[in-house]
């Protein structure tokens, strides 16, 4: 009897084993380019969370299939494709920046297959989309963040605004920052615009010593946010700096040198404040794997970007069911992850907390947590 229920089991795991299938989950991410740095970043979370958890519940593996864009909406578009129609992905992981993900959400919601953003803060991303869903915060929050936190906090009552009239992220950003800071009772001095690319910033810099703001919100990203700090320090422009997550990264202060010293932004996590068991399960995880302690806030977003993916996959009957999966991406509630506890809407836009840092000594330090 011993022996034939012995039998049983390992006929019922081979059965099991060989029933099992690949899965495909794509990731959209700048590997290359001026964003080079939020895509390997944020990737090498992805990869890690894979690497701890590369099976469903129900035994399936799953594989990545990882796409670089460059940075660039036309490579966005077409890789998005190349993950649909050739690879047969049920869901993607990405773009990063809001600008680049809009190309993806709009060529997957045709084919019915979700989206989970780990840093697309833009808050007109997922109006009028079904599969689009992302784990970080919107801009409208971030903004306001920026604006109470110097307003209340800080004592400062004017600013000046830089904005990239290229990315829908600086001009959504920009919004939600003069909004709230107007509302606060603050004062805009000046507001001027660049465009990506950009390497000469003197002529705007020279504007703003002009205004005389107590301090500039630049909601850009870490290339031209760093030049702006270096001629800024170099014409004699010393006035607090603040960013939103688009700086968060060691390559914008590696960039900016001693300029940036005393920047501050508005982040997602920090590794010093671990919000929930699974921040510290997987930092342990990534110090064994990298040797670092430091787990940076894009690297942890894509590690949840994953895990809310596989979590949502799993509770569907059949986690190829790219419909069902959305379904339950967008379901989710109280879910813990690596950078803190996501809820998700019915638009797929999560609530989360932000975090305040400030750059001292080369390091990125944290100063606050901001509820919503």
């Amino acid at each position: 009897m011993k022996r034939l229920s012995v039998l049983a089991t390992s006929v019922a795991l081979v059965s099991s084993l060989a029933m099992a299938k690949e899965i495909k989950i794509g990731a959209v991410m700048p590997m290359s380019g001026p964003l080079a740095a939020y895509g390997q970043t944020t990737y090498e979370g992805i990869e890690l969370a894979n690497k701890l958890q590369p099976t469903l519940k129900n035994g399936d593996t799953i594989k990545l299939v990882l796409v670089d864009n460059k940075g660039d909406k036309v490579e966005t578009a077409t890789a998005t494709t190349r993950l649909l129609s050739a690879d047969g992905v049920v869901g993607i992981l990405g773009a990063l920046t809001s600008t680049n993900t809009a190309q993806v959400i709009a060529v997957a919601e045709k084919r019915e297959v979700p989206i989970i953003a780990a840093v697309a803060t833009n808050d007109q991303l997922t109006e009028r989309r079904n599969f689009a869903n992302r784990v970080c915060f919107m801009d409208s929050f971030q903004g306001a963040v920026v604006a109470n936190y110097a307003f209340k906090d800080l004592g400062l009552k004017t600013a000046a605004i830089v904005i990239d009239q290229a990315q829908v992220y600086s001009l959504g950003l920009a919004k939600a920052f003069e909004q709230a800071f107007k509302a606060a009772g603050g004062t805009i001095v000046k507001k001027i615009t660049v465009s990506s690319g950009d390497k000469d910033f003197r002529a705007a810099v020279s504007q703003m010593k002009g205004a005389n703001p107590d301090f500039m919100f630049l909601p850009l990203y870490h290339p031209e946010a760093s030049m702006i700090a270096r001629q800024s320090k170099q014409a004699g422009l010393d006035i607090p700096m603040f960013s939103g997550d688009g700086v968060s990264n060691q390559t914008f202060i590696d960039l900016g040198g001693s300029a940036v010293e005393g920047y501050m932004f508005t982040d997602f996590f920090d590794y010093s404040a671990p919000p929930t068991q699974k921040s510290k399960d997987f930092m342990a995880e990534y110090e064994k794997a990298t040797g670092k302690k430091e787990l940076g806030s894009f690297t942890a977003l894509g590690a949840d970007t994953y895990y809310l993916m596989v979590d949502a996959m799993n509770r569907c009957d059949d986690p190829t069911n790219s419909v069902c999966i959305n379904e339950q991406i967008k379901a989710t509630k109280g879910f813990e992850g690596v950078s803190g506890v996501i809820n998700l809407d019915e638009k797929g836009n999560a609530t989360r907390s932000a975090v305040i840092k400030e750059i001292k000594d080369g390091k990125a330090v944290y100063k606050a947590t901001v509820n919503p």
